[in-house]
């Protein structure tokens, strides 16, 4: 699997946040070589808190298969997930996690805790983290500079 084009697909999905002064944060999920679910940030556009990249590209990815359970499939996303979408994607069942960039103050992968792989749950996330960590992160710093200096 080119996990460097399907981090790209997520890059493309964050910025399409950025366009609507969203958190530009971008999911894809993949199963057999396949994007089957794509989302991005739309918090705001929607005002809802459920609205987050990750749980987007996973609510896709379940109506494309008409099925909640993912088994085998990744899921790609810009920033690594906070609690909720962890939660969702060891729900949904999703095989594999890959993040660009770390989240260290909200970050349920690797950096404040990790859901992925708490023993006692019934379902593990295998976790590929850090790839095309430096247009993740970009976009997001650039993103929290500009709304600072609006402010």
């Amino acid at each position: 699997m080119d996990l460097e084009y399907y981090m790209n697909q997520a890059i493309e999905e964050a910025k399409k946040s950025l366009e609507k002064d969203e958190v530009p944060i971008g999911a894809v999920v993949v199963l057999n070589g396949e994007i089957i679910g794509r989302g991005h940030n739309t918090i705001e556009t929607d005002k809802s808190s459920l609205a987050h990249a990750e749980i987007n590209a996973i609510k896709e990815a379940q109506s494309h298969l008409g099925d909640w359970r993912l088994n085998g499939a990744y899921l790609f996303t810009s920033v690594e997930p906070c609690a909720m979408c962890a939660g969702a994607i060891v729900n949904a069942r999703i095989d594999t996690l890959v993040y660009g960039c770390k989240d260290e103050n909200r970050g349920f992968a690797d950096s404040v805790f990790n859901i992925m792989q708490v023993p006692s749950l019934n379902h593990r996330v295998n976790i590929i983290p850090v790839i095309r960590e430096n247009e993740a992160k970009k976009l997001i710093q650039d993103f929290f500079r500009k709304l600072r200096e609006i402010k």
